[in-house]
């Protein structure tokens, strides 16, 4: 009931998201029971059926991984504080959001049904005069089992994804902080794993600097890094102005001025994704199988190495796109940058993962299409509907993928923004920042997903 009252209380952008995700959903549905229709109507042909269903794999990962992009995005299903006094803390939330894609994507496959038995004419009799009837096994009971669990596969799939995503992670334990508790005659005791020699608490200096651990505020909570740079700068500022602060009975430099204090970088900015190397190996062995399946066989449909070589190099693209979106980040920063390319370079840094696993998703999906489309010509095949519906599904959800990325990235640095404008930076800086950033990444991408492309066709027009 919960999840039923999130859904209808929810902004309009996050009811087009889910709105969708019932749409992706309903045209895998769809997908899904025209390959169980054209196994009933053609028993004798069992590979093919099998063959049909095994190309939906496409569209239900292109699915799920919407609905989980969707639900991550969902601002009524976020942790806030406060929220575990009444309930509803992070699991309590994980299963809100992984019922309401369910809803979702159930939506769309009873839709799916509905236009599947109005087109096999179980409803109001068959339109277009029969024609197209050859995946709909029109006048032949459908076994009811296997509709269900057709119908079925997506909404599990996709609610078992988004509560494997979103489900909460607890903080890893410190193993030289370990503690134990124990029960002796006079109470409970506690000791540590790490073991402290002699004198070393009472030792002088000890205890006077918390920056080694981690500065704690006032509360006695550990600072986060950016608590700990704001805390940095402002007593290098007091120590500049000549002003009494906190730090005036600690050490002081040859210019009379305090000890500088390194802050901690900001998490996710330093760190470069391990992918690239991965996925350029990748890509180069797809290329490679590509070309060797090339020098067997007399038509394109007979050397399934060169599919599985496309495949391959597929994966290895996006496999590369966090690694070429963190690269894209330090070349903008290269070279003398401004304030606008700082900011911009900075945000793709750190935001390399999130928005560079489905980026090279898109590139990969387009090459592949695009190696297809060439291969169908080859043969001198013409594009079916169902060919064309899986396509455009596929492509739509990638596309809507990294849109939903971008929205969260947005959200995750929301305050950064908010900051600049207190700052007196001007309304159009993060407008600008973002372009600069979109440009960037399609100056990048753009000619790779040619480059991939031209060179996955080649083998197969051979």
């Amino acid at each position: 009931m919960l999840a039923l009252r999130l859904t209808r209380g929810a902004r309009p952008a996050v009811q087009l998201r889910r709105l969708l995700v019932a749409t992706a959903s309903a045209g895998t549905g769809f997908l899904l029971l025209c390959a169980l229709g054209h196994a009933i109507g053609h028993p004798g042909a069992p590979s093919a059926s099998l063959l049909r269903l095994a190309w939906c794999a496409a569209p239900l990962a292109a699915t799920v991984h919407f609905a989980v992009a969707a639900a991550r995005t969902d601002p009524g299903t976020r942790p806030r504080s406060g929220l575990s006094a009444l309930g509803l803390g992070p699991a309590r939330l994980m299963a809100i959001s992984a019922t309401t894609t369910a809803l979702a994507c159930t939506l769309g496959s009873v839709t799916a049904l509905l236009v599947f038995l109005h087109l096999r004419g179980d409803l109001t009799g068959v339109p277009f005069d029969g024609a197209g009837t050859d995946f709909l096994a029109a006048g032949r009971p459908l076994p009811l089992p296997a509709t269900l669990t057709l119908l079925a596969l997506v909404p599990v799939s996709a609610s078992v994804a988004v509560a494997t995503a979103l489900r909460p992670r607890g903080r890893a334990a410190d193993p030289s902080r370990t503690e134990r508790t124990g029960y002796g005659r006079f109470g409970a005791y506690r000791a540590t794993a790490g073991r402290e020699t002699f004198g070393a608490y009472g030792r002088f200096g000890a205890r006077l600097e918390p920056a080694a651990h981690g500065r704690r505020l006032a509360g006695g909570r550990p600072a986060t890094p950016e608590q700990a740079q704001t805390q940095a700068q402002a007593q290098q500022d007091r120590g500049r102005a000549g002003l009494p602060g906190k730090d005036s009975g600690r050490p002081r430099g040859a210019e009379g001025g305090p000890v500088p204090v390194v802050a901690a970088p900001s998490p996710g900015v330093g760190r470069a994704p391990s992918g690239l190397p991965w996925g350029i190996a990748v890509l180069a062995m797809g290329l490679a199988v590509e070309a060797y399946a090339s020098r067997t066989g007399t038509a394109p449909g007979d050397r399934p190495g060169a599919v599985a070589g496309l495949v391959l190099a597929a994966v290895g693209l996006a496999l590369a796109g966090p690694g070429l979106t963190h690269l894209c980040g330090r070349l903008l920063q290269s070279v003398r940058p401004g304030a606008l390319r700082l900011l911009a370079g900075r945000v793709l840094m750190t935001e390399a993962t999130r928005i560079g696993r489905p980026l090279g998703v898109v590139c990969a999906v387009l090459s592949g299409a695009y190696a297809l489309g060439s291969l169908h010509y080859a043969d001198g095949l013409s594009v079916g509907p169902l060919t064309l519906l899986g396509v455009l599904l596929v492509t739509g959800c990638t596309v809507a993928t990294l849109l939903t990325a971008a929205v969260e990235a947005k959200q995750a640095h929301a305050g950064t923004t908010a900051a600049l404008l207190r700052l007196g930076a001007p309304a159009s800086t993060p407008r600008r920042a973002a372009a600069l950033r979109a440009g960037t990444l399609l100056a990048l991408f753009g000619p790779l997903t040619v480059v991939v492309a031209e060179l996955s066709t080649l083998p197969l027009a051979l």
